[in-house]
């Protein structure tokens, strides 16, 4: 059996390719989870228009991810930190901490799981983190922890 799937199937394909299965398994697992549908003559011949609309979409995510990248290396972000003697902070500072601190600042509201600290800050200071967006887009974003 011949289905296109919908979404990326791990140890089976990724989104829109036609693949081949057993018929069991297109029929009672891929088709009702909504992973794939048949790989019929209608289905194949709405493919490329599928392909297109979410290729369009993509395109003005990239934009829209760009321009916030943009921004992310154009500032430096302030994060609050209660620290004690020598410059030490109490705690770390964490990627959620970075991106409430990105959404007060820029007002760019950052998923926290794209953020990725390259170090672990526990000293007042400036630091770098990365943001990836997309594997086309990676926005380097400096921060700088100050006393809170």
């Amino acid at each position: 059996m011949q289905v296109i799937l919908l979404q990326d199937k791990e140890n089976l394909g990724s989104k829109h390719e036609l693949v081949t299965v057993k018929p069991g398994y297109g029929r009672n697992y891929l088709i009702p989870q909504k992973i794939a549908i048949v790989a019929n003559e209608t289905n194949l011949a709405k493919l490329d228009s599928i392909k297109e609309k979410e290729e369009a979409k993509r395109q003005e995510r990239l934009d829209v991810y760009r321009n916030i990248a943009q921004k992310l290396g154009a500032t430096v972000i302030k994060v609050g930190a209660k620290s004690g003697t020598g410059g030490k902070i109490f705690g770390s500072v964490t990627d959620i901490q970075l991106a409430q601190a990105i959404k007060e600042q820029l007002d760019e509201d950052i998923d926290r799981k794209i953020i990725e600290l390259t170090e672990e800050v526990k000293t007042l200071g400036a630091y770098t983190a990365s943001a990836k967006f997309d594997k086309e887009v990676i926005a380097n974003i400096n921060f700088e922890v100050v006393e809170d």
